[in-house]
């Protein structure tokens, strides 16, 4: 018998999950654990390697605002997005938004956030938060949920990050979720249960969402990230995998494994949390320069995904 782990707990880069469990909360409404958030959004079915370089331990075509969306969707809540115009437009919109309960502010270039140390570092990565007040000086009051509660900054400044100039995944500026309200009543079960049709699309290859030439999926995207270590991984590459892409990746797909095994999908847990091993394993021959071990960490990756969304498919909920 496989030997029994605990479930992960302890800190990671869960941003706007964690965001839209704090605006969900403030508007009555009792979301499930971050867990079960960060599944809702899709984000632990599948891997893509964007543009034949960037390799991404989520789905083909997947980015955070579609993960939000479908998150909102099956928690049963409804909210008001806005995004565009100028930075003035944008901060009034705020303003007024905030009156109401706090807002979901993001996609924003989290090295522009000057209250975080290291800053300002343009393009360090996008990131979510949730804004509180917006003073009559312009001081604004937010929650950042990597560990910074009611931290202030200059509405110039968040102007600055919120254009997500550097995010590539989005071509509009100044987004943000307001009004957030109950719709419905959504049990936990419920919502991941309605959610395992939308992970079985994902770990599919979605062929309805547009996605950089050269972008590859699933096991054809683990194949071409072991091609990039066999040739030689670009610097940038390998730092953001070490201190970014490995660790939310086996954390999602742990978190995955939990639900799935909550909602009694037996072997599409085992096959998930085999998963998440093996992407866990992979930190180390990353940080220590050991691509003969990432490599062969990789193989065994690829046949996994298909495998999962077999197992999704084929388990009666």
């Amino acid at each position: 018998m496989a030997p029994l782990f605990p479930s992960y707990a302890g800190s990671g880069p869960y941003c706007y999950t964690h965001s839209l469990i704090m605006v969900a909360t403030a508007a009555g409404a009792a979301p499930p654990p971050p867990a079960a958030v960060e599944t809702l959004t899709g984000s632990p079915f599948g891997f893509e390697l964007i543009a034949g370089s960037l390799p991404l331990f989520d789905p083909y075509g997947w980015d955070p605002e579609l993960g939000l969306d479908q998150a909102i969707g099956l928690l049963g809540l409804s909210c008001v997005r806005t995004a565009g115009g100028t930075g003035e437009e944008a901060l009034d919109r705020l303003r007024s938004a905030v009156e109401d309960g706090p807002v979901l502010v993001g996609p924003v270039d989290m090295g522009l956030l000057l209250y975080r140390p290291g800053t300002p570092a343009p393009g360090s990565g996008d990131h979510y938060v949730v804004v509180l007040d917006v003073a009559a000086d312009g001081t604004v009051l937010l929650h950042d949920p990597q560990g910074h509660p009611y931290a202030t900054l200059d509405a110039p400044a968040l102007i600055e990050a919120w254009r997500a100039e550097t995010v590539a995944y989005t071509d509009e500026p100044f987004v943000m979720r307001a009004s957030f309200a109950g719709e419905r009543a959504v049990t936990a079960e419920r919502a991941l249960r309605d959610g395992l049709p939308l992970a079985a699309r994902w770990l599919g290859g979605r062929d309805d969402l547009p996605v950089p030439p050269g972008t590859l999926g699933g096991a054809a995207g683990i194949e071409g990230f072991a091609a990039l270590v066999k040739a030689g991984l670009a610097p940038e590459t390998r730092e953001l995998l070490g201190h970014f892409a490995v660790r939310v990746g086996a954390r999602r797909v742990s978190d995955a494994a939990d639900c799935l095994a909550g909602l009694g999908l037996r072997d599409a847990a085992v096959i998930a949390r085999e998963q998440a091993r093996l992407i866990g394993a992979l930190q180390r021959p990353v940080v220590g320069g050991d691509d003969e071990a990432l490599t062969a960490g990789l193989e065994r990756l690829a046949p996994t995904y298909e495998r999962l969304r077999s197992a999704l498919v084929s388990e009666p909920d």
